[in-house]
């Protein structure tokens, strides 16, 4: 997988303010992680090349900051309020040829024979090398019945990755359908009659009658 290069520039100021205004002008406000060895560092970078990766799939970033240049992952996006622009990036700095964890999106496919899929996550850590991460793990459920559990561990992962997580994790479960519950109208309810003896309609009717 090839990476992409994108042009940054160190931010000098921080905050709401200076953000938006970088917004305005058309780039995107960001961080690039500290890993213990290099200092953390704020940063911004054109919006439409960091878009134009996107659309070409790129997960390997080559962030050329001044005259150095830092190989990094997306570790975290932020939206804003409508959920329509990046508002912020979060990178993660990486080693080529080095394996890192990195979370990607799960991808079913397939007919259920029986039930419903219900997701438990949408994303799962795998840990690769950086030039290999994909952009999705594909999960089979076709033919799967009600009451089947699907778990990291049943995954068919391509060469060169391996999971990042338990193999026990529960993804997904093929739930069964709800029963329809009928309702009980007013008008299906039986309605006891009241009995009333023949001795007893005779003493009412004598103690009803006229007085003197």
């Amino acid at each position: 997988m090839a990476s992409g290069n994108i042009s940054c520039e160190v931010r000098e100021k921080v905050g709401s303010r200076d953000a938006r205004k970088l917004r305005r002008q058309g780039r995107i406000p960001g961080t690039l992680q500290t890993d213990g060895e290099h200092a953390h560092v704020n940063l911004h970078f054109a919006e439409d090349d960091f878009l134009a990766a996107r659309r070409a799939h790129v997960h390997l970033f080559d962030l050329d900051i001044g005259s150095d240049s830092e190989a990094a992952l997306v570790r975290e996006l932020q939206w804003d309020a409508l959920g329509d622009r990046i508002a912020h990036v979060e990178f993660k700095r990486v080693v080529r040829g080095v394996e890192t964890e990195s979370e990607v999106e799960l991808s079913f496919y397939g007919q259920v024979t029986s039930g419903i899929l219900n997701h438990n996550v949408t994303h799962i850590t795998i840990r690769c090398l950086p030039s290999i991460i994909p952009d999705s793990i594909e999960v089979n459920i076709n033919g799967l019945a009600a009451g089947a559990h699907i778990k990291t561990g049943d995954l068919e992962l391509p060469e060169g990755i391996s999971l990042g997580m338990s193999e026990d994790f529960e993804i997904a479960v093929i739930a069964a359908p709800k029963a329809e519950v009928e309702e009980t109208t007013d008008e299906d309810e039986s309605v006891e009659p009241i009995i009333e003896s023949e001795e007893k309609r005779e003493k009412k009717a004598e103690d009803d009658g006229p007085s003197d």
